[in-house]
């Protein structure tokens, strides 16, 4: 398979989820080899900043990757939607440290992608061909993530949530960009009523609304949902975009209640074995 770029230039303004900033990001067209590369355009120098799990600093609430002591956080929707539709290469203008939440999930990016067109290039796919079972523990709290050979790329993911509303859910897809954009893409950040007011002292969610959060408490939900089981879904979303970092995956990726951290550790554990 050969490298992809966008066939053109494609705009999307918002607010980041945590910063609750407004966000102008233009994602363009980038030569072969290139990779996924954010640039801080609000920055002297337009900094770039190589989307890749070695970069990966802090995984609290979003994952969050710097160089040279530039950072953008809050990525891996827009990771997500690159890692669904194949693009190899492109260069990510914002000018903030955060991409726009958009509605909370990854449909928007995706779609703005795809609208914009995919552009096949010259060189061949580095694919991340898995060769055996890498796996990370979180032996303390019971979670795991895991990859093993598969001829495609399969998600099968369980979540665990002590709340009586949401309990344990299953989700288990062959991502396939149709696929991702019917049943995974919709899928919304989540968020514990009780949660919101800590997060937001610690200076975190502060874009968030019930227009781009799903919002939870002890009585039910507060705003529709997408699909019952959205929040495996977007648990899914985001194991996706977070595995992205490593390069685009040939394997089959298991995980039980994994977030950012496990997600990323594994990342890097892909890129320094396979990459």
């Amino acid at each position: 398979m050969q490298q992809t770029t966008l066939a053109a230039e494609a705009h999307y303004t918002g607010v980041g989820l945590h910063s609750g900033r407004e966000v102008h990001m233009v994602l363009k067209p980038a030569p072969e080899n290139t990779g996924l590369v954010f640039v801080r355009t609000d920055l002297e120098d337009r900094p770039q900043i190589h989307a890749t799990a070695a970069n990966v600093t802090s995984t609290m609430r979003a994952t969050t990757v710097e160089e040279n002591g530039c950072k953008v956080f809050t990525i891996e929707h827009l990771m997500s939607a690159f890692h669904a539709l194949a693009i190899d290469n492109c260069y990510i203008e914002i000018d903030a440290e955060e991409p726009p939440v958009a509605d909370g999930s990854s449909l928007a990016f995706f779609r703005t992608m795809k609208e914009a067109g995919v552009q096949e290039q010259a060189a061949e796919r580095k694919e991340i061909v898995i060769d055996k079972v890498y796996r990370i523990d979180d032996e303390e709290h019971n979670r795991f993530v895991m990859v093993l050979p598969y001829d495609g790329f399969r998600v099968s993911f369980t979540s665990v949530n002590p709340h009586k509303l949401i309990g344990i859910q299953y989700e288990n897809f062959e991502i396939t960009p149709e696929l991702y954009e019917q049943e995974i893409a919709p899928a919304r950040t989540i968020a514990y009523e009780k949660e919101i007011e800590a997060l937001r002292s610690m200076g975190l969610g502060l874009g968030g609304t019930l227009e781009s959060v799903i919002v939870y408490n002890d009585e039910g939900w507060m705003n529709p949902l997408h699909f019952e089981d959205e929040l495996v879904r977007h648990k899914i979303l985001d194991v996706i975009g977070d595995l992205r970092l490593a390069g685009p995956i040939r394997g089959h990726v298991i995980a039980v209640a994994s977030g950012h951290a496990l997600n990323t550790s594994l990342a890097k554990m892909l890129q320094n074995n396979l990459g």
